[in-house]
């Protein structure tokens, strides 16, 4: 066991504070990262206040993390010492089931193994970014490619892949118009991700205040939510909605937004049921879906696109002391748009 500084919620709600946690000894298959940047994902929020269920503390959050290779195990071939890397939601599944085999080890039907808040299949707590230190299944860790620092691209790893995968899968590109609701941590990279994909992308977002934001970032229009004009302007007009927001919104009205054959896809996850009426559906052939994040494969195929496009996160890095002050701006919406921690200062 290796101790490494780290920050952790010693309980549910509690801030969090400096302490040292134990990484396992490499194993064959293992990465020992030095990590850089950890980014802060409102669902460390969220997990930290044991909000979304029984959760395990002492919680170490962070699955936005990026770093480089201190050490591997003997059968690792895939990362080299000094590689720069990334680790995102999941650090292990099961890789025997069909979903594994596929790529898309989200959905292991064992269950993955979250970064942090989880149990390995060794029975062991797993802590997450905040600490100067990771261990991980060779597998599940991600190469960041030169061209993107490790401050920007650590987002990337939730937000990043989190976006890109449902404007992957419904086709986001050349003439295909699309709108992203909110403009935050997850909508940001939305905006930037669709954009570089070469679609026409519109912000809908609550009120206009962060129009500059959104033009900056890859919108050609942006309209406020509160105006109910809105809604007739722009009625038919989108091939594909992604709705970021964590938070009830009139799903109906949206989807009148779409048109014949779209598609509204969720990433948010408001704390209260959406509702809807079927024949906002029937109507015009249109889906409503959901979207988590994506495989490994995925992941690093996200990586590569944002280097390709010189795509990063817009972050505000902080020091080690200043994350139970930036969790209060996160929960009042004050920050433009990913909190990073620079793990130096643990």
């Amino acid at each position: 066991m290796a101790p490494t500084p780290a920050m952790a919620a010693p309980s549910a709600g509690a801030p969090l504070e400096r302490t040292v946690i134990d990484r396992r000894d490499l194993r064959p298959d293992d990465v020992l990262i030095d990590i850089a940047y950890a980014g802060i994902c409102h669902s460390d929020l969220h997990q930290a206040a044991e909000e979304w269920g029984s959760a395990i503390f002492p919680m170490v959050p962070g699955h936005e993390i990026a770093g480089t290779v201190a050490a591997v195990g003997s059968d690792v071939t895939a990362h080299r010492v000094g590689d720069r890397v990334g680790v995102g939601c999941m650090v292990d599944s099961c890789g025997e089931c069909e979903p594994c085999r596929a790529g898309t080890e989200q959905f292991c039907v064992r269950g993955n193994v979250q970064t942090y808040n989880g149990v390995g299949f060794d029975g062991e707590n797993t802590y997450g970014g905040y600490s100067k230190q990771v261990v991980v299944k060779d597998s599940f860790v991600c190469r960041i490619p030169e061209g993107i620092g490790l401050d920007v691209a650590a987002p990337l790893l939730c937000a990043g892949i989190t976006t890109y995968s449902p404007l992957n899968q419904w086709h986001a590109g050349p003439g295909k118009k699309v709108a992203v609701v909110g403009l935050g941590g997850l909508g940001h990279m939305g905006v930037k991700i669709a954009a570089a994909m070469g679609a026409e992308v519109t912000v809908l977002s609550q009120s206009l205040k962060k129009k500059e934001d959104g033009l900056r970032l890859g919108a050609s229009d942006y309209h406020a939510t509160s105006d109910e004009a809105t809604f007739d302007v722009l009625k038919g007009r989108f091939d594909l909605i992604l709705n970021t927001v964590s938070a009830e919104i009139p799903v109906d009205a949206y989807l009148s937004l779409l048109r014949p054959g779209g598609a509204m896809v969720n990433v948010g996850a408001p704390g209260t049921p959406l509702s809807y009426n079927a024949f906002s559906l029937i109507a015009g052939n249109k889906s409503l879906a959901g979207s988590m994040i994506g495989g490994i494969p995925e992941t690093q195929e996200m990586l590569d696109f944002c280097a390709e496009h010189g795509i990063g996160a817009e972050v505000e890095v902080i020091a080690a002391d200043q994350v139970n002050e930036a969790y209060e701006r996160v929960r009042a919406s004050d920050v433009r748009y990913r909190f990073v921690i620079d793990t130096a200062t643990l």
